[in-house]
């Protein structure tokens, strides 16, 4: 029993150790026109990727883009999140927009968007506000407002 347990601390010791490590290494992204911009997506990096997505790493989860000016992406993306009925936006101004999803058990997940205007593109963060884990939840809500977003594009 203590050699199976032994084994299985140790099982769990080198795969935060990977965790760690893998979370540490970074794709080199093209430089941005607009350092402003720039700025903001770096503020918008997941800091804990075990209870965070965000739309800056070279995974399945880019940014939103929209057509039009930046109050039409803001438009769009008002008209997504109210699809949402455990969204609720607590903040808004015409370049960034915070909002908070409330899971069906009370957990809470802060969601932050920035809207780049040069680019067309809206970059964003989506993170649990309670706890090291999320067991995907945040991946999986931002991959439908994702899917959801570029819907409401085409109509």
């Amino acid at each position: 029993m203590k050699t199976e347990f032994r084994r299985a601390c140790r099982f769990a010791a080198a795969a935060s150790a990977v965790l760690i490590l893998c979370s540490c290494a970074s794709n080199a992204q093209a430089p941005a026109a607009d350092p402003a911009a720039e700025a903001g997506r770096a503020a918008l990096a997941c800091t804990l990727p075990t209870n965070c997505v965000d739309s800056l790493g070279g995974g399945s989860h880019g940014p939103l883009r929209y057509e039009g000016t930046p109050a039409q992406g803001l438009a769009q993306l008002q008209a997504t999140l109210a699809d949402f009925p455990e969204a609720r936006i607590v903040r808004a101004d015409a370049q960034s927009l915070e909002a908070v999803f409330t899971t069906p058990i009370g957990f809470r997940d802060l969601v932050d968007f920035r809207i780049d205007a040069a680019a067309h593109r809206i970059d964003y963060r989506s993170r649990s506000s309670f706890g090291l884990f999320d067991f995907g939840k945040n991946r999986s809500r931002m991959t439908a407002f994702a899917a959801r977003f570029a819907q409401n594009a085409r109509h």
